[in-house]
């Protein structure tokens, strides 16, 4: 294997398919990106046996300045190779095996030796296409993962809850995500009608995120086992969460006796201002409301206390007192993304809805906690 490529680019392409790997990797390998190499194109492969990323450079892109002297494979450490490329002087890198699996990378007057492995000692990745298969505005599924991928769990008590659960029936998609406290749900309109229900790792929804090229669409492809987003000339597939998501459609209420329409910006900034008050780590916020005003407030023995008043849009119903997690909150209302925030409730101790009435395909549920002071 003989190549000379643009630095630039293949930088780039090498920090894309490392964002896939896994410091900790039981297989040496997959410590690795493989570099596969022909007269017309380089493959680069990262993994983590979970998470998999693809990148095809062709060179039919004349910035490639791509020329292959001989093709071949080799797995490359990959924070040796992003290192070395990184740290290189060049306009264009020349890589190149030149004693079994020692390669030698060079570029203008460095050069580097590396010992790599073998690229059949590569685990074999299946990147099949799927049969089912849709395409989705790219910035649309950027929205879909910001707005849903915060209220996934981080315990894998429930594994099936530390992904985003799509769900498909007809044309219209269904992505919730909770961790049994709070729950973030968007629905959107697919243009054909599709069947099915796959939960994604809320990591592997992170990897895809990053990549997402907002003036592209992304073509998405699955099955039972798994799921692939391609993003240009970059592929990545996801192995799916096992297990049925729990129902949560019951969850939802639907009859509010107290409604409170607000500025979001005020209330973030209140809500951060009280929540440095925390009690075990944890900042409990209480909201207190009237036609009038809106009271928030926090305290802790070992701290103090927080009290700070705001004036509401709008608010309908009785006094209403009621307390929760500042973080959850906060986090759910930044997720919207939206001037004006519309808050209802049942009662004290029910869950509560937290939705714009410019975007009624976001919303957003807490749950109370219960305080007795």
């Amino acid at each position: 294997m003989n190549f000379k490529i643009s630095k630039r680019i293949f930088y780039n392409a090498l920090q894309t398919v490392a964002r896939a790997i896994s410091p900790n990797s039981p297989l040496p390998a997959l410590s690795g990106i493989k570099i596969e190499v022909d007269q017309e194109s380089i493959t680069l492969t990262g993994s983590d046996a979970d998470t998999s990323i693809c990148k095809t450079l062709n060179s039919t892109d004349e910035d490639l300045h791509l020329f292959v002297k001989e093709t071949g494979s080799i797995i490359l450490e990959s924070r040796y190779i992003l290192e070395i490329v990184r740290k290189i002087d060049a306009e264009d890198v020349e890589i190149e095996i030149i004693d079994g699996s020692l390669t030698r990378i060079s570029g203008y007057q460095a050069e580097f030796k590396i010992n790599g492995m073998r690229g059949n000692d590569y685990p074999s990745i299946d990147f099949s296409k799927p049969n089912v298969q849709f395409t989705m505005d790219s910035a649309l599924l950027s929205k879909i993962i910001t707005q849903t991928i915060f209220a996934t769990s981080d315990k894998e008590i429930r594994p099936v809850l530390t992904g985003v659960n799509f769900k498909a029936t007809g044309n219209r998609l269904e992505c919730v995500a909770t961790d049994s406290y709070r729950l973030a749900k968007k629905i959107v309109t697919l243009e054909n009608e599709l069947n099915f229900n796959i939960t994604i790792p809320s990591k592997s929804l992170s990897e895809v995120l990053k990549v997402l090229d907002e003036k592209e669409e992304v073509a998405i492809a699955l099955n039972d086992k798994k799921v692939q987003f391609y993003v240009g000339d970059t592929i990545i597939q996801n192995r799916l969460i096992d297990g049925a998501y729990p129902e949560t459609g019951r969850l939802i209420p639907t009859d509010f006796d107290y409604v409170l329409d607000i500025d979001s910006s005020s209330l973030l900034s209140a809500i951060d201002r009280a929540s440095f008050i925390k009690n075990e780590g944890i900042s409990i916020i209480k909201l207190s409301m009237d036609e009038n005003e809106v009271i928030i407030s926090s305290k802790s023995q070992e701290v103090g206390s927080c009290t700070e008043t705001l004036v509401p849009q709008s608010y309908k119903g009785p006094h209403l007192d009621i307390s929760f997690s500042g973080k959850y909150v906060y986090d759910a209302i930044r997720a919207l993304g939206e001037s004006d925030v519309t808050i209802s409730f049942s009662g004290e101790m029910k869950p509560f809805i937290i939705k714009s009435e410019k975007d009624d395909s976001i919303l957003q549920l807490i749950l109370p906690v219960r305080t007795y002071n």
